[in-house]
């Protein structure tokens, strides 16, 4: 996308956003967008689909630092005299060395001041890179703490697998455009400046599609389902960005295709929860095993089990921390945290009343003695 392209387009409205949003809120609301409009979501919605492609363009500017504070101060120079208060002078107006003017040289221009486009004087040449996508994944609890490889289903453009991106029919090639002579410029003197401007015959690409190909009308890219792998190291967090790098968009004229960006979204476990690298268990014990102590077996999440020693006297809520047993790493894996908790019968039999009323009668001193007394 070319900064003449930013200027026509509001990405803080499209995703819904102020132009001082930080980072975190904007990460948020483009991801509501992308579940609302995902073609997934939306099969066989043109409507929706083009729209989760314009909140994603939107994102991939804004998403980017260096990239959105380029296009706020594109945007300011857009609302200024190089912008909406500009009126460009008509041909009779511009008279023996006056200055002829059309938004392609505006985007020139801005595009020479800020480091971006394409060839020096020739917006929208040359090279493109392809857009980066999105996508999101959902992983079980136990794949995303071990690691798993496996693939995303997305709907994206593609090179087209007929012409292999080329654009022509199999069989013939792309030929030298005879408007511009394969330069993918024409200049155009205005006087005492010397502007150059994408040859319309062939888009700045130097080059024109005599045969079509009949699959993508000479576009080179076709809109198409797609799986792609990818792995998933183990403890990857939920809501992790994992990068594929060149298994996004396609790119124009020779660009490189952009990168494939997979969002992580982990289920949870009826018994393991997670705090970083550690997992962590809660296990109920009985009174009579946190008063005197005892041995329990605990499992853990590949399926083995350990035996913890509890201490004579372990208050409900205390931690216990096994080592080894949490997320794996390749230096040194995360430890299982065994938080003990004192089970409470709802009912008791006559025998087990009559032994805590005989506990209870033992028992001398109050554990609240000391919050009765007073000076």
């Amino acid at each position: 996308m070319s900064q003449h392209d930013w200027l026509e387009k509001d990405f803080y409205k499209i995703l819904g956003v102020s132009d001082d949003v930080g980072e975190k809120e904007l990460t948020k609301a483009y991801r509501k967008l992308a579940r609302k409009y995902h073609p997934d979501a939306n099969p066989n919605d043109s409507s929706a689909e083009e729209k989760f492609k314009e909140v994603s363009e939107a994102y991939d500017v804004l998403g980017d630092a260096e990239r959105r504070q380029e296009y706020d101060e594109l945007r300011k120079y857009g609302a200024g005299p190089l912008g909406g208060g500009f009126r460009p002078p008509s041909a009779s107006s511009g008279g023996p060395g006056g200055f002829g003017f059309d938004p392609g040289n505006l985007s020139d221009m801005l595009g020479d001041l800020f480091g971006g486009g394409g060839r020096r004087g020739a917006p929208g040449t040359g090279p493109k890179r392809g857009d980066d996508l999105e996508a999101e994944l959902n992983l079980g609890f136990d794949d995303a703490v071990n690691g798993v490889t496996t693939s995303v289903h997305l709907v994206s453009d593609a090179a087209c697998d007929t012409c292999r991106g080329s654009g022509s029919a199999p069989g013939t090639t792309p030929e030298l455009c005879p408007e511009c002579a394969g330069r993918g410029v024409l200049d155009d003197d205005q006087g005492f400046f010397s502007l150059s401007q994408p040859c319309r015959r062939c888009a700045g690409r130097g080059r024109v599609v005599t045969t079509p190909c009949p699959t993508c009308r000479g576009n080179g890219i076709e809109r198409k389902p797609r799986q792609v792998k990818v792995r998933i190291p183990a403890g990857v967090k939920d809501g992790q960005r994992i990068r594929l790098k060149g298994r996004g968009g396609p790119g124009r004229n020779g660009g490189s295709p952009g990168d494939l960006f997979v969002v992580v979204s982990v289920g949870s476990h009826d018994v393991f929860g997670r705090s970083g690298s550690n997992l962590t268990i809660d296990v109920p014990v009985t009174f009579a095993e946190a008063t005197l102590g005892a041995k329990v077996t605990v499992p853990t999440l590949d399926g083995s089990t350990v035996t913890l020693r509890i201490p004579v006297g372990t208050p409900s809520g205390k931690t216990f921390r096994v080592k080894g047993k949490g997320v794996p790493r390749s230096n040194r894996s995360g430890d299982l945290l065994v938080t003990v908790i004192v089970d409470i019968p709802d009912t008791l039999t006559e025998e087990q009343r009559a032994a805590i009323e005989a506990l209870a009668a033992a028992t001398e001193t109050s554990p609240r003695a000391h919050l009765l007394k007073t000076g």
